[in-house]
Formats: C-alpha cells, structure tokens, sequence
C-alpha cells in the first residue's frame, strides 16, 4: 500500500523582489513499512521537502496524498488535527519541554487528541519502556544524556501511534556511539512495520534505512536502494 504519494511538487519563497524556486517538480512514493532516507546538502530542498511531508507547510503546485488522503487547502485547526493522527516528528534538537518529566513529554500528543489522563500515562509509560527508559520516567531532560534525551522524542513520537514517522537528523546532535544506538531503535520501529523517513547528511546514517533519495537543488538526481547496514553491527571510529 502507498503512504505517501507526491505528484509534481513546486514550491516557491519570495524573497524581497526576488522568487526563490526551492522544488522543481519532485515526484516521489513511499510504500507502507519502508524506510527512506532523504539527503542533499544544505539548500537541495529538504527542508522544505520535509515541512511539505509534515504539514507544516504547503506546495504552491502539485498533490501530496498521505494514506489516501488528500492534502491540501487545510486550516491550522485541521491540520493539526492531521499531523497528530498521521505523523509523529523526531527533532535534532529533541524539542522536549524543560520542566516537564519523561513521562509527561511523552504523553503530550495524546493530551491533544483528548485521551484521558490515566490512560495516558500508561501509554507514555509503555512508549518509555519500548525504548528502554522507564527507570527514567520521572526525570526533566535536564537530567538526561543527549541519546536518553532522543529516546524520549522517539517514544513522544510513537505515543499516538501515527502512520508515518518524520526523523530530522535525528542523530545531528549525537556522538557516533549513541547515534548508532538510536538508529538501533529506529530500524528495530521499522522492523514492526512502521513507515519512517531520515533526514540526513550523513552517509552513514543513510545506509542503515533501506533506500536513499538523494535531492539537489530541488530535484530528486538518485533514488535507489540500498542494501541495510543494522546498527548493531555496524563500526564506528
């Protein structure tokens, strides 16, 4: 089944009296339970690529249709509503709330789709344990390591069970040690079915996914796959 299908995509910024033509007609799918990763440089249009994806923004041409449904013409209101029922987002910068614990930052999606208290709890904590952090429930992200830090993100993500998971240099901020470690935990979310997309520059990151699309100044120039290096076995200097 298709995820994600994206026909003809063009977007364009103004800047001052110049136009800025940031995609140029991209086509691209993603099948259910595949694993992509997204490359270019700075300035290819991922960026842009990505906030398209995670309704964050919008084409100026082109469709974008994510599990069969179109998106297009949204307010906020619904497009909140279909970020939080379509996509969960991991960050670089973990965009974790300060002086809330673990547990309640994982919770948060599923305060916005109005599950009640206890029963969100018990989910955030089932998301803590599935990356291996319920000894650390109660602890600010100021009490935790960076790596600790990008598994609670990820269990945030997972909390509401969304279809497709947006991984933005997920391992940016990362040493190679713990950036392989949550690559580990991305490709075993995978490995359950779930569809992800990385965005990364690194090479490396990008062969533990199982295709790579590579895009340049706002075209796709490669999409092939690849053959998946497991995290768990992969060598890091």
């Amino acid at each position: 089944m298709t995820m994600i299908k994206i026909k003809d995509l063009h977007k364009s910024y103004q800047m001052g009296s110049n136009s800025l033509h940031v995609l140029k007609g991209i086509n691209f799918e993603v099948k259910e339970g595949e694993m992509v990763a997204i490359m270019g440089s700075s300035g290819s249009g991922k960026s842009t690529l990505l906030n398209i994806l995670g309704i964050l923004d919008e084409a100026d041409e082109g469709e974008y249709h994510l599990d069969g449904t179109l998106i297009k013409n949204l307010n906020e209101k619904i497009a909140a509503q279909y970020r939080n029922k379509f996509l969960g987002f991991v960050f670089q910068s973990f965009n974790l709330i300060g002086y809330k614990s673990a547990l309640d930052n994982v919770a948060m999606p599923l305060y916005y789709q109005g599950v009640k208290r206890n029963l969100r709890m018990e989910k955030a904590m089932h998301y803590l344990e599935k990356v291996g952090l319920a000894d650390w429930a109660t602890h600010l992200p100021n009490e935790l390591s960076g790596g600790q830090k990008q598994r609670v993100a990820i269990a945030r993500a997972l909390a509401s069970d969304p279809k497709v998971l947006l991984a933005d240099e997920p391992t940016g901020a990362l040493d190679t040690k713990t950036s392989y470690e949550v690559m580990e935990l991305i490709q075993g979310i995978n490995d359950e079915g779930k569809t992800i997309l990385v965005v990364t520059h690194e090479d490396d990151i990008a062969h533990m996914c199982k295709r790579i699309v590579n895009l340049k100044d706002g075209v796709i120039i490669d999409d092939s796959p690849v053959k998946q290096v497991r995290a768990n076995s992969a060598t890091y200097v």
